[in-house]
């Protein structure tokens, strides 16, 4: 009688293995790419509710925009006393989590600003930032980061000239702010030398902008945020402002 063989023999362990391995590159970025886009849709669906926060709280405030805050560390977020426009908004949103994007990844001033605190959400209460140019202001009042301001404005709902454009909110990291895109660190200010690093990679594709008439959409381009309009007059981020000076030398840096 003929023996059976058991077992299989290197060659055929070493076939098997390759089309492992073969299945698991072809397969592994493809559930990457869904995991990305869940997230992205998520956090779209936060900025429609925020929107929706928004313009509830411009309704019950005679049309009077928010006040404006932004990374207040001092107390950090979730802290008696912390100041943030996600505060004020709390009554409409219904619970803070929607100021918190699964996108949200940090960056490297996150953690050196609040000690363990891996988010944005978490450092500062939002994973999305405020269009200073289209909130109240108030002198001695409104901060960003634990610094009062001495100037200040009222914003009020009729006088945002184009609501559907104008850029109210933004998921604080999008992909063209890398130096990839953004050499010289002029043109958005966050993947700078250190200690003026604050870029960390949270989406491949985009991040969400949440506009003054309270609707949400995913932008994907450079092109599409610097179109967008940042003040009660109009301008758009990507506007020159005549000034020489680097750092103000478009709307973007004088209202984001």
């Amino acid at each position: 009688m003929r023996g059976h063989r058991f077992g299989f023999t290197l060659i055929e362990l070493l076939v098997v293995i390759a089309i492992v391995a073969i299945l698991a590159a072809i397969l592994f970025p493809v559930f990457a790419r869904a995991k990305e886009a869940a997230k992205n849709t998520a956090c779209l669906s936060n900025g429609r509710q925020i929107g929706m926060a928004l313009r509830m709280y411009v309704a019950d405030n005679d049309d009077t925009m928010p006040i404006f805050y932004a990374y207040n560390s001092q107390p950090p977020a979730g802290q008696p006393g912390h100041k943030g426009v996600e505060v004020l908004l709390l009554a409409y949103s219904g619970a803070k989590d929607i100021f918190r994007s699964p996108l949200d990844a940090g960056g490297p001033y996150t953690s050196q600003d609040v000690p363990g605190a891996d988010t944005y959400w978490k450092a500062y209460g939002s994973s999305y930032r405020f269009t200073k140019c289209l909130f109240s202001v108030v002198p001695g009042e409104s901060s960003q980061n634990n610094e009062l301001y001495s100037y200040g404005w009222t914003v009020t709902d009729g006088m945002v000239e184009y609501p559907a454009e104008s850029r109210q909110i933004r998921l604080e990291m999008f992909p063209f702010f890398s130096r990839k895109f953004d050499t010289t660190c002029l043109r958005y200010g966050y993947d700078c030398d250190p200690p003026y690093n604050y870029f960390r990679q949270w989406s491949s594709t985009g991040g969400t902008v949440i506009f003054s008439d309270g609707h949400a959409k995913f932008l994907t381009s450079a092109g599409q945020f610097d179109e967008t309009r940042v003040n009660p007059e109009g301008r758009k981020s990507g506007e020159p402002t005549g000034n020489p000076e680097p750092w103000e030398d478009t709307w973007y840096w004088v209202c984001d």
